[in-house]
């Protein structure tokens, strides 16, 4: 893919379709489970899911494997951190899908994630 502008679509297409289903369709109760503890293989599992789709996904589009194996490990570590994050302070407050602030702190999660991949394009633009 010579044009940047057709490969950063289609690489943020990718990482989207793999974020749709490595958050909301692949993960198993142990990726589910203790969500605001830190060093939780869960975790480590659901963020290396997302790792190994994204380097399917650059991989794809031609991005140099050395290139997106480095660029996917730098996300698996995001990954994690992010979730970590939201797990830890989805338990410290206390809140539910029926409170405003599960929602925003839902909503803030999923941003970022969507951010981590405007830069990981650009990582990998040609």
């Amino acid at each position: 893919m010579t044009d940047p502008v057709t490969f950063a679509l289609v690489l943020l297409f990718l990482l989207q379709v793999k974020h749709l289903f490595a958050d909301f369709y692949l993960q198993t109760p142990r990726m589910l489970a203790n969500r605001g503890v830190y060093m939780h293989v869960g975790r480590l599992q659901h963020a290396g899911l997302h790792g190994v789709g994204s380097l399917v996904a650059m991989v794809l589009v031609g991005v140099p494997v050395w290139l997106a194996l480095v660029v996917a490990i730098a996300e698996w570590i995001a990954h994690f951190h992010i979730d970590w994050g939201k797990g830890w302070w989805s338990e410290h407050t206390g809140h539910d899908p029926s409170q405003g602030g599960f929602w925003r702190a839902f909503g803030l999660d999923q941003a970022v994630h969507q951010w981590t991949y405007l830069i990981m394009v650009w990582a990998v633009l040609p």
